[in-house]
C-alpha cells in the first residue's frame, strides 16, 4: 500500500474529506520522521517498533575496483514487528 492508497482509503472508509485524510497521514509520518530523528524510538501497538541504530565509521572495497573506501558513521532506521502482526501475516 502507498501512502496515496492510504490517504484515500482513510478518506473513503472514515467519510472525512480527502484533505482531511492527508493531512492526517502525513502528521502522522511527519511526527514519527520527527521522534527517529531525535533519536527516540516509536512503537505502535499491535504493529511493531521503530528504532534507530548507530553505525560507526569502517573501511570498506569498493567491488568493482576492490579499492578501499572510507564510509562514514550513519544512523539507519530500523522496523521490528510486532507479534500481533506476525500471527495476523501467518494466520491460516
Amino acid at each position: 500500500m502507498t501512502k496515496h492508497e492510504l490517504i484515500h482509503h482513510l478518506h473513503k472508509e472514515n467519510k472525512i474529506t480527502k484533505d482531511q485524510a492527508e493531512s492526517a497521514v502525513n502528521t502522522f509520518f511527519n511526527e514519527m520522521t520527527g521522534a527517529l530523528s531525535k533519536g527516540e524510538r516509536v512503537e505502535i501497538r499491535g504493529l511493531g517498533s521503530f528504532h534507530v541504530r548507530k553505525y560507526k565509521a569502517y573501511i570498506g572495497k569498493n567491488p568493482k575496483t576492490l579499492e578501499k573506501v572510507k564510509v562514514k558513521s550513519k544512523k539507519l532506521p530500523f522496523f521490528k514487528c510486532g507479534r500481533e502482526l506476525k500471527k495476523r501475516v501467518d494466520y491460516k
